[in-house]
């Protein structure tokens, strides 16, 4: 097949046209949430790269933890299936499972701490700007309290033994 130059045209999918993504149609329900367990384990299997049974004894040694049906049947989000994805990825690369479930807990960790930092840095933000507006707004005391500075004086006894 050829294009419009009269060249060949690459295999694959058309390329979308420029500009922005045209708008879902109404109607339609939003996608459901990343950590919505809804994969079967054959489907959660084939999207991961990885054996059903192998996904079972993921879950018996807790590297993941499915969502359950009423009938005890697995359902995988799609969180999960990220993580069966960096499973393989990791021991692929020759880490035993035991070294997996320490990088799988020490990424879980920095990735609160992660977003702790950003609360911080939010509310150092938010008090920056507060401070500034006060000391910009420096003829009023509304906002903040009159602090006088005391000359410290203190007398400290030493009992030696």
């Amino acid at each position: 097949m050829t294009g419009p130059s009269g060249g060949r045209r690459p295999l694959g999918p058309p390329e979308p046209p420029p500009g922005p993504p045209p708008t879902p149609p109404r109607g339609l329900p939003d996608p459901p949430a990343a950590d919505v367990p809804l994969y079967v384990i054959s489907v959660a299997a084939e999207l991961s790269g990885l054996h059903p049974q192998t996904l079972r004894t993921y879950d018996r040694l807790g590297l993941v933890s499915p969502g359950r049906t009423g009938g005890g049947g697995r359902r995988y989000s799609w969180q999960d299936v990220q993580v069966l994805r960096e499973i393989a990825h990791l021991t692929a690369a020759g880490i035993g499972l035991e070294g997996v479930r320490r990088i799988l807990l020490l990424e879980t960790r920095l990735s609160g701490m992660q977003q702790r930092v950003r609360e911080l840095e939010d509310e150092l933000a938010a008090a920056r700007y507060a401070l500034s507006s006060a000391v910009a707004d420096q003829g009023s005391s509304r906002n903040l309290p009159a602090v006088t500075r005391r000359p410290v004086q203190s007398l400290v006894v030493w009992h030696g033994r």
